[in-house]
């Protein structure tokens, strides 16, 4: 992610800001131009004129924003009254039930932080024929969170922390986040774009297996009999040695973790690579784009120097670790096969 700056006061504001609490100027996120924008109203009610002067047309505020829930900008002319983001919502929570509206919110700002990621490397929200299938998203209570051709649904208990972290716990799982549920759910709706679609299932074999074997067995054999002894010398998670589509799903979760950390840390000037300049001294690199420009090798050279800095700041203030896995050589290829399939498709 990167360091957004409201433009009228130079303040660091949040992607999810929607005032700044310097200047009070409205802000909004558009998507256009992936950048948070400072706001004036434009005299009718309900319109913006974005403070950058290269700006053409006025904007209005999804109508998801009178929840709380969306800071995204759209065009003045657009009909429906749905941001980009908003419009892939095929079921929202029912909002007249207690605490569906603070859920719902949380769903929305870890989506949102999906989406930025997919429109970063250039990723398309819809399937190409003969599929025509958009990405959907359904946030419902009392459901199996999962993907089912194109349509992800997380349940909205997942957002209530302590039930989440008995979830965790009861999965043995080191790490579980509502934006992690996405990037994995996503990764099979990008499965069928990247792979099935792209006709690449020989390679995807050789690197993942074969897709093919029985699904429901598979998963009923980890239920009964659990990972295999020696999970760790070829998957990054004990999930991930389900089926191959679960270790594509988990591999694709933690290729956008690496890369948006990265870019996150870079844009905060935090990586571990500036180690050994003296303070005060000219931040020495470049500044990359991670998410078009920057090559695989480059990126895992800088994601585990990154990882032990952020698992020894997270011991340091006596937190489990940041990121509580290891990539062993199998996983990292499968990393580096996603990393050109995103590569290739965003071409």
């Amino acid at each position: 992610m990167k360091t957004f700056v409201c433009e009228t006061c130079g303040n660091k504001v949040y992607f999810e800001s929607t005032t700044c609490v310097n200047c009070n100027h409205a802000l909004g996120f558009h998507a256009d131009t992936l950048a948070v924008k400072a706001l004036v109203p434009a005299g009718t009610t309900g319109l913006y004129r974005r403070v950058d002067t290269r700006a053409v047309g006025l904007v209005r505020y999804c109508s998801n924003a009178v929840h709380g829930v969306c800071n995204w900008l759209m065009g003045e002319h657009d009909a429906t009254g749905l941001c980009q983001a908003c419009k892939l919502n095929r079921t929202i929570p029912n909002l007249a039930e207690t605490g569906n509206l603070p859920a719902w919110g949380k769903l929305e700002h870890a989506k949102k932080r999906l989406l930025y990621s997919v429109l970063r490397f250039g990723l398309p929200f819809r399937h190409v024929p003969p599929r025509n299938g958009s990405l959907l998203f359904d946030f419902v209570r009392n459901a199996g969170t999962g993907h089912f051709d194109g349509v992800i649904t997380i349940d909205v208990t997942e957002t209530d922390a302590v039930e989440r972290e008995r979830q965790r716990q009861f999965f043995q799982e080191p790490y579980r986040s509502l934006l992690g549920h996405l990037r994995h759910e996503s990764g099979h709706f990008y499965w069928m774009l990247l792979v099935d679609a792209a006709g690449k299932h020989d390679a995807f074999r050789r690197h993942f297996g074969d897709e093919r074997q029985n699904y429901q067995t598979a998963l009923a054999h980890h239920h009964a009999a659990g990972p295999p002894a020696d999970w760790q010398a070829r998957h990054v998670s004990a999930y991930a040695s389900v089926h191959p589509w679960e270790d594509w799903a988990e591999t694709w979760a933690h290729y956008l973790h690496m890369v948006d950390a990265l870019d996150t840390a870079e844009a905060a000037g935090m990586e571990p690579r500036a180690a050994g300049f003296a303070v005060g001294s000219l931040w020495p690199f470049k500044p990359s784009n991670v998410y078009r420009d920057v090559s695989f090798e480059a990126l895992i050279q800088r994601w585990v120097p990154l990882t032990i800095a952020m698992n020894n700041l997270s011991r340091s203030m006596g937190h489990e670790d940041f990121y509580p896995f290891v990539i062993p050589a199998a996983a990292r290829d499968k990393l580096e096969f996603i990393h050109d399939a995103i590569r290739a498709i965003a071409r």
